[in-house]
C-alpha cells in the first residue's frame, strides 16, 4: 500500500510570472491567478501548505467586465465610525485604484485566513505595464481564457 504524498515546505520552489491584464475579464483572469498562488497548478499541491508562485499582473486599468458591472457593481468599505459606510462603484474605481479591483478579486478566490494571508503577499499588482520585478526574471504566462 502507498502512502499520501504531503508537500513538505522546505521543498518548494517558486517561480515568477507575469500577467497582461489588457483585454481580459476581470473574473477569469482572477479565477486562473488565484490557482497560480495557491499552486493548484502543480502536481504536487497540498491544501495547506502554500505552494504557489508569484504573479505580476500588468495593465489593470485595461481590465474588462461583461454586462453592465461597470455601473451595478459596487464595493463596500467603512470607516468604523458610526454612518461611515462608503459606497463606490467599479468604473470610480478603475479610474481611481484599479490595482484595488484585481486585488480585491482574487482575496476573494483564496483562503480567508492565515494560509490566505501567506498566498495574497505573492500577488502585484500594477495599473501600467511596468513593474518593479525585473531582478526576479519573470516569465510571461498567457491565460487559458
Amino acid at each position: 500500500m502507498s502512502d499520501t504524498f504531503m508537500l513538505k515546505p522546505d521543498s518548494i520552489e517558486r517561480k515568477w510570472y507575469v500577467v497582461d491584464a489588457e483585454g481580459q475579464t476581470l473574473g477569469r483572469l482572477a479565477a486562473q491567478v488565484a490557482n497560480i498562488l495557491r499552486g493548484k497548478d502543480k502536481a504536487e499541491y497540498t491544501p495547506f501548505v502554500d505552494a504557489g508562485d508569484y504573479v505580476i499582473v500588468i495593465n489593470a486599468a485595461k481590465i474588462q467586465v461583461t454586462g453592465k458591472k461597470l455601473d451595478q457593481k459596487i464595493y463596500f468599505r467603512h470607516s468604523e465610525y458610526v454612518g461611515g459606510a462608503k459606497y463606490t462603484t467599479l468604473r470610480h474605481m478603475l479610474a481611481t485604484k484599479p490595482e484595488r479591483v484585481i486585488e480585491h478579486a482574487v482575496r476573494g478566490m483564496i483562503p480567508h485566513g492565515a494560509l490566505g494571508d501567506k498566498v495574497y503577499k505573492k500577488l502585484h499588482v500594477y495599473a501600467g505595464p511596468e513593474h518593479d520585478h525585473a531582478a526576479q526574471k519573470p516569465e510571461t504566462l498567457t491565460l487559458k481564457y
